[in-house]
């Protein structure tokens, strides 16, 4: 009988801590299939926007972007910023910067280093 006792004690432990358990995983889960929406919702927005974006921009420039986001393991085009392209993280030494200086503001500049595309801004220190 003792070990009876003993034995249903124990199950009832057990069971416990395994419905606190399986809590946890519920909690889990429904926090991640939250997360897991946000981040849909937030890529269906972005794609939208890409689409209106690229829309705006001229075929052969996008068939470059796409050639170069290929090589490059996803991105095609980097921020210049303080003198350093943002891609591959090397910065530009003063004969490419002077180049770029001296470009049109609607050329396309490509950092010599990575190739990729180099967008500049008015916070390019340029």
């Amino acid at each position: 009988m003792e070990r009876r006792e003993a034995v249903q004690e124990r199950l009832a432990e057990l069971t416990e801590r395994v419905s606190a358990v399986q809590a946890k995983v519920d909690d889990a889960t429904a926090r991640r299939d939250a997360a897991q929406a946000e981040l849909d919702a937030e890529a269906t927005s972005v794609a939208k926007e890409r689409e209106l974006v690229a829309g705006s921009v001229p075929a052969d420039l996008i068939k470059l972007y796409e050639k170069l986001r290929e090589q490059q393991g996803g991105v095609g085009a980097a921020r210049l910023y303080q003198r350093k392209c943002e891609g591959c993280h090397i910065e530009l030494n003063i004969t490419e910067l002077n180049e770029v200086r001296a470009a049109a503001a609607d050329t396309v500049v490509r950092c010599e280093n990575c190739r990729r595309i180099l967008v500049r801004t008015s916070e390019s220190g340029l």
